[in-house]
């Protein structure tokens, strides 16, 4: 899973406690810790629910960045969609 400039769809506090679903499922979020229409908290949340789920999340929060994709993420989703279907 990729998320640029993501997180998770509903109110703080929704829960999401399919226990294990995700179970090594890798997950990518990437932010700007000042995003406008996505707050570095709701994405920190995203990571935590995540990981609840048994993701293995990677997440980079970009200082400053505008409500947009950079360099590094295309770079890190490349690598992580070359590993998934290399390992096949």
């Amino acid at each position: 899973m990729i998320g640029f400039s993501g997180g998770l769809i509903g109110p703080p506090g929704t829960p999401r406690d399919d226990s294990h679903a995700l179970a090594g499922t890798p997950v990518f979020l990437g932010c700007s810790d000042v995003d406008a229409h996505i707050p570095e908290a709701s994405v920190r949340e995203a990571v935590g629910a995540f990981e609840r789920l048994g993701a293995d999340v990677t997440m980079r929060l970009y200082p400053g960045m505008a409500h947009t994709i950079n360099a590094d993420e295309v770079v890190f989703a490349r690598a992580l969609l070359t590993g998934l279907v290399a390992d096949r």
